[in-house]
């Protein structure tokens, strides 16, 4: 088996709203779905319990016992360190048993539960099998329903569905409990983290040469609390990078509606 994609489901006690949440799920599904290739398979990882959308052919899930994350939301004054190492652990946790359960798959990507990947990737994969993994360097983002996205140029700095990983560069237990907490926080936990400690080896990472993925942003469930598109054009700093930002800005068109399976119209949208 050629690729793995490794969906993540956070903890239904840490959802504000799971009805929302299965909707956007089941459109994340339907993306990864797409795949012009049927050289991959799909590992779901949510809680025992946990309420998920039907699995469309080639998903699987699995079902785990972590526990809720008490650090989960950022309230005000709390510690920014504390709240950081214990998302970092409940999804690297998560991510760490789909890695487990698909170890005989050559390479990896983990979809954040919200988020859209491009129908070619798999293919690529196939047909690039002697790197160490790929990185989305350029990616889109859109928000809940909206008619534009925007590119971005630092999307693996920005997104957690960024990052295409071959099997070596995990040293994976047979079982998550056997793992370090400091080693499954950084290779699997954060994105960055992994980027950074792969780019020191001698075969780092190449970046991806099409726009692989499309970060939603703008949702009640959004964990990083993103403002929408549009927030993000007028929150840039200085004139320089508003008109930059503004550049950047492109209609949905039906051949990216195509290319990651976007819902015409959002679901949650009412």
């Amino acid at each position: 088996m050629r690729l793995a994609f490794i969906i993540p489901v956070r903890h239904q006690d840490n959802a504000k709203d799971w009805q929302e949440l299965k909707k956007r799920l089941r459109e994340t599904f339907a993306s990864i779905s797409n795949q012009t290739s049927d050289n991959w398979r799909a590992i779901v990882v949510c809680n025992h319990g946990a309420d998920i959308p039907p699995l469309p052919p080639k998903f699987e899930v699995l079902r785990v016992d972590f526990p809720p994350n008490r650090n989960h939301e950022l309230l005000p004054g709390g510690d920014r360190q504390v709240f950081y190492d214990a998302f970092r652990l409940d999804k690297g946790r998560r991510v760490m048993a789909g890695l487990i359960k698909a170890k005989d798959s050559d390479y990896f990507m983990i979809v954040d539960d919200d988020d859209f990947v491009s129908n070619r990737i798999a293919q690529f994969v196939g047909e690039n099998r002697s790197e160490t993994g790929w990185e989305i360097t350029r990616g889109l983002v859109w928000s809940d329903g909206g008619r534009l996205v925007c590119i971005n140029n630092n999307f693996s700095h920005f997104c957690g569905t960024s990052l295409i990983l071959s099997r070596d560069i995990f040293e994976l237990p047979e079982d998550v409990a056997e793992a370090d907490d400091d080693y499954i926080k950084e290779m699997c936990g954060s994105h960055v983290s992994v980027s950074s400690r792969v780019k020191e080896t001698a075969k780092p990472l190449v970046a991806l040469p099409f726009a692989g993925a499309i970060y939603r942003v703008g949702h009640s469930g959004a964990h990083s609390q993103s403002g929408s598109v549009m927030d993000l054009i007028f929150n840039a700093q200085g004139p320089r990078r508003f008109i930059d930002a503004l550049t950047r800005l492109r209609p949905v068109t039906n051949r990216v509606r195509r290319e990651f399976k976007l819902p015409a119209r959002s679901s949650l949208a009412g």
